[in-house]
């Protein structure tokens, strides 16, 4: 894999941009929401999240979004700057939007669901002119967030921040994080994913994120290589298509391929693993690492989480990460080289 590089003045690593939100997880597990008393509360958020995972990995982190002007606004900008993020561009809405509220529910140890309230939410409420190009030039990466594409005036300051990254090598990850809440149609979700992943150095989603993006059928026989390489042919370095408990099918731009499994684990819940993949993934890629440390370095990262209470809070040190890679019976055997063309579902011609 061609490793990234990056110019001298660039002193920040990754400006993420989009969704923070609040988590409010239960502190009764194993029962449905209607049956939960009680919660603890944490910041959320996918973009917000992996800001966080980079921030303790030790990178130095920026972001750029809106937040509620009330306690809960103060209460995630405070956080953030606890955590060594830059948040000189998180700005308060003015219109009283408010903070996007998830509720999580662990009904078992192998079910959990999110519900998430998305109406006026001051992250959508993020517009072209809270976009620095001065800021942006300063970073390696530039990360957004799917959710953010799902509404105006957010959309358009994504793609103008994807536009000063272009023109100042700043690389642009885009990490199609699907919720169904604030989209109008299928098509609406396939025009503007596309349109983003044809602006990426790094994409990843889900197996199902890249079928909203190419309005598939869900029944469709269309292997994973064959998705990557019309985005890796856009212009992308590397795709990351995800399938869950089964892994992950990684892609480079030099007809690289890595089957990514997982380490075991006492799952908690099903939700905050691909945050804490995306923000290892992107540590070791700023660290100058091939893929496959990369790739093992992110699915560790990701089982710690999904076995821990939280998501923010649960991010990991490199150290934890080391040891815990280091401790497990599966170190070395998570991710291994495969063919180009293969798949989770097996290989055929892309034409």
């Amino acid at each position: 894999m061609k490793k990234f590089s990056f110019a001298p003045e660039k002193d920040m690593d990754v400006i993420a941009v989009g969704r923070i939100a609040i988590d409010l997880n239960p502190n009764e597990i194993h029962r449905t929401l209607d049956k939960v008393n009680t919660f603890t509360k944490y910041v959320g958020g996918s973009p917000a999240n992996i800001a966080v995972g980079l921030a303790r990995l030790g990178k130095k982190v920026g972001f750029i979004g809106k937040v509620s002007d009330d306690a809960f606004g103060k209460y995630v900008t405070d956080y953030f700057i606890e955590k060594g993020i830059d948040v000189s561009h998180v700005t308060p809405s003015s219109d009283g939007e408010v903070l996007g509220l998830t509720f999580t529910e662990i009904s078992s140890p192998t079910e959990s669901r999110i519900l998430m309230y998305r109406e006026g939410v001051a992250d959508l409420a993020l517009a072209p002119e809270d976009v620095s190009e001065d800021y942006i030039k300063r970073a390696k990466f530039l990360l957004i967030s799917g959710t953010a594409l799902a509404a105006s005036p957010s959309r358009e300051a994504c793609f103008l921040a994807m536009t000063y990254a272009k023109k100042h090598d700043t690389k642009v990850i885009f990490d199609i994080d699907y919720r169904s809440y604030t989209w109008k149609s299928n098509a609406e979700i396939s025009v503007y994913y596309s349109l983003a992943g044809q602006r990426s150095d790094i994409l990843m989603g889900s197996r199902e994120e890249f079928e909203l993006m190419e309005m598939l059928d869900k029944d469709n026989d269309i292997p994973d290589y064959c998705l990557a390489d019309n985005y890796l042919f856009q212009g992308n370095q590397i795709v990351i298509i995800k399938h869950g408990k089964k892994g992950s099918l990684a892609y480079s731009r030099d007809r690289k391929a890595y089957k990514v499994g997982s380490f075991s684990v006492k799952l908690l819940k099903s939700f905050g693993g691909g945050d804490a993949y995306a923000s290892a993934f992107l540590y070791g890629i700023l660290e100058g690492w091939e893929l496959a440390p990369s790739l093992e370095f992110a699915a560790a990262s990701a089982a710690r989480v999904v076995a821990s209470h939280s998501c923010s809070d649960a991010m990991s040190t490199a150290e934890e990460i080391t040891r815990f890679i280091a401790d497990s019976n599966e170190a070395g055997t998570v991710t291994q080289e495969i063919p180009w063309n293969q798949s989770i579902e097996g290989g055929r011609s892309c034409r």
